[in-house]
């Protein structure tokens, strides 16, 4: 544990402590909505197992982290007219990560808005199982844990102990979203104008990731390449319209 007797480890480690906790924001809107549906008994034990096993998949990213940097290599090549792209493992995972939150986002938005129509025509909640919810929390667990190995790797490398700090890093970072995970999601889920924005910015969020999937990729559409969208301008965004939205619930309390 010398390592942590150096000032520039307490630098990585808290820089990415932080950069854990922002990245995590995504998964923990993505809990929040996915566990809402459950009975309310529920939510918290969905929640608090969701993010455990974020953690534990980050942990043993992180330590296959050779098998993850190999997955690089293109195993099938796109050659056509007017695009190619050189398809890996990474760019795989964010091609169906992306989608994944797409599709859910979506199907949530138009449950929000139409909701669900029983035989005498009467809108109905759907309660979903605590195991369909957990299974729909690791698949995009998986996709978010991969996306944070990658950053976490790309600012540690180099560093003495490199794979300490990450790991003590995530658990921190996990620890910290557990303790927060259910004061957001009731505070989520009690205001119908902010899970519709969280929903939003999932479907932004998608996009996103199927952008870093092609940019994985090498793709090169009609002689463009598809870069990768910085991820300071997406969270500029959802900041800057979580703050428009502040204002506009002060305004609705007066």
């Amino acid at each position: 544990m010398e390592i942590f007797l150096q000032p520039d480890t307490w630098v990585a480690f808290l820089t990415l402590t932080f950069l854990e906790i922002v990245l995590g924001i995504d998964n923990i809107i993505f809990i929040s909505i996915a566990t809402n549906k459950l009975p309310q008994h529920q939510q918290k034990k969905a929640q608090q197992i969701g993010l455990m096993l974020a953690m534990v998949m980050r942990i043993l990213l992180l330590i296959g982290v050779t098998w993850l940097i190999a997955m690089n290599q293109s195993f099938l090549t796109i050659d056509l007219s007017w695009i190619h792209a050189e398809i890996t493992g990474q760019s795989v995972i964010m091609y169906l990560g992306g989608l994944f939150l797409l599709y859910k986002s979506t199907k949530e938005i138009r449950h929000k808005v139409e909701g669900e129509v029983d035989e005498n025509g009467t809108k109905t909640i759907v309660a979903k199982s605590l195991s369909t919810v957990i299974v729909q929390i690791v698949l995009i667990d998986l996709v978010f844990s991969f996306d944070s190995v990658l950053t976490a790797v790309g600012m540690t490398h180099g560093i003495n102990g490199a794979l300490t700090i990450m790991i003590a890093a995530v658990i921190i970072s996990i620890i910290i979203m557990i303790l927060f995970a259910n004061p957001v999601s009731k505070f989520v889920n009690t205001h119908p104008t902010i899970q519709m924005l969280a929903l939003a910015f999932l479907i932004l969020i998608g996009f996103m990731l199927i952008t870093e999937g092609a940019h994985l990729s090498n793709t090169v559409i009609l002689g463009k390449e598809v870069g990768a969208i910085p991820k300071g301008y997406l969270y500029f965004a959802i900041a800057f319209s979580l703050g428009v939205e502040a204002l506009n619930m002060k305004i609705r309390k007066r």
